[in-house]
Order: C-alpha cells, then sequence, then structure tokens
C-alpha cells in the first residue's frame, strides 16, 4: 500500500452495534431494534450511493449470535428472510447494478435462509457498479482459520508450494479479499469485535455514540468528511 492523500472512501465497513440496546431504553422488546435497523440498511444503501462510496461491508450477525435467546434469534432469522426478499424485487438493485455478497460461514444458517442468501449472490453476480457485503454468521478469526485451512488442503493437494504462502495468497482465500478504506462502528463501544482482522489493519477508525438505528445521512457524512483530514502513510 501507498500513503495517500484521503479522498472519498471507494469502501466503508460498518458495525451495525446498538439494536437491541436503543429497543431496552425505549423499554420494547429487542426485535423491534432489528426491525429498525434492517429499515435502516434500506437507507444507508441509497445515501452511500449519493454520497459515491462503491462497496460497503456491513456486520449484521456474528458467530458469537447464534448464541442469542431462541425467541429472538427466531425472530432475526425472520427479519433477514425478509430483507432478502425485498432486495430481490428491488428494482434499484439491478438499475444501480449493486452486487451482493454474503460472507461468512453460512452454512450456520437454516437451509431456506442459505438458499435465499445463495439466490440473491447468484442473480447480482456480473452487477459491477457498486457491492454490498453482509457479514453473516462471521467472525474475523473464523476467517481466518477457514483460510488457513483452505490453504493447507491446497499445500497437502500439491496445488500449492510452502514457500508460495505470502499476503496475496492469504487474502484469495479469506471470505472477501477487499480492504475497507474506513470502519465506522455505532453503539457507544470502541472495539472491533472480531471484524475484518485481516482487511482492517489499515482502516481508518471511526466509533460513534449513536445506536445504529439513530445512523443518520449526516453521521455518514461526518465520518467521510474527518476520513478526508487523515493522512493515511500506513507506516511510511
Amino acid at each position: 500500500m501507498k500513503p495517500t492523500e484521503n479522498k472519498v472512501p471507494k469502501h466503508i465497513g460498518i458495525i451495525l452495534d446498538g439494536n437491541r440496546r436503543l429497543a431496552k431504553r425505549l423499554m420494547m422488546k429487542p426485535w423491534k431494534g432489528h426491525e429498525w435497523g434492517a429499515k435502516k440498511v434500506a437507507k444507508l444503501l441509497e445515501w452511500a450511493k449519493e454520497v459515491d462510496v462503491k462497496e460497503l461491508t456491513l456486520y449484521c450477525f456474528s458467530v458469537e449470535n447464534f448464541n442469542r435467546p431462541k425467541q429472538e434469534f427466531d425472530y432475526l432469522i425472520k427479519i433477514f428472510k425478509e430483507s432478502i426478499d425485498n432486495t430481490i424485487d428491488d428494482p434499484r438493485i439491478y438499475e444501480n447494478e449493486v452486487k451482493v455478497n454474503i460472507i461468512g460461514r453460512l452454512w450456520m444458517f437454516p437451509k431456506d435462509l442459505q438458499e435465499r442468501m445463495y439466490k440473491i449472490m447468484v442473480k447480482t453476480k456480473n452487477h459491477n457498479k457498486y457491492v454490498v457485503n453482509f457479514a453473516m454468521a462471521y467472525g474475523g478469526r473464523a476467517e481466518v482459520t477457514d483460510a488457513a485451512k483452505k490453504i493447507a488442503q491446497q499445500v497437502k493437494d500439491g496445488k500449492l508450494d510452502v514457500e508460495e504462502i505470502n499476503e496475496e495468497v492469504f487474502k484469495k482465500n479469506l471470505y472477501m479479499a477487499d480492504e475497507p478504506d474506513m470502519i465506522i462502528r455505532t453503539g457507544n463501544v470502541t472495539r472491533i469485535s472480531n471484524f475484518l482482522s485481516f482487511q482492517g489493519a489499515y482502516s481508518e477508525y471511526f466509533f460513534l455514540e449513536k445506536m445504529w438505528p439513530e445512523f443518520e445521512k449526516e453521521d455518514l457524512i461526518e465520518c467521510i468528511e474527518d476520513y478526508k483530514t487523515r493522512k493515511r502513510t500506513f507506516g511510511r
């Protein structure tokens, strides 16, 4: 990577945190917060296009989130299904040529949700103007572990020599090779919570007090304007 003078970031990662806490603050069931959060994602896609951000990676559901209470988990699965169905039928996805990727250990989800995930990825795989990556059943450590297993298998099969293993080879075996220019976390928490451990090594980070459903276009623009003031030297 070369030092850069920052303009609008091409790729933004967002940790969508605070849905449950907002609902709790308003004395409502946690899944109401998830409903609001899903609606906010739909708005975010429009805002990103307006400010000329070409790629988004959204941390929606971690490997650890499978430990949520059953009632909440079941409701989340319902929201995921509805969101994918709505996206498949949304003409803007095709008009704007948005490629949808879903990254993570997708096999952990119910079969009918997996089918929806693969369906939307197939339908949008040739789109090349914008990219949205949804990190689902995702964990940065899990991603690195799975990449290491894939590389080890290639070495075992004689398809790769140990001496050929470098950062580029490793990146190709991750769920996603693209590296975000900046990462935003909502929810008033200052940690990355296992998100893009490899890809986010040189990202610029922004931690916001607002819960995810409270996030607005003005917050996105403010982060981008702050990003523009930062000099990215990548250690040089």
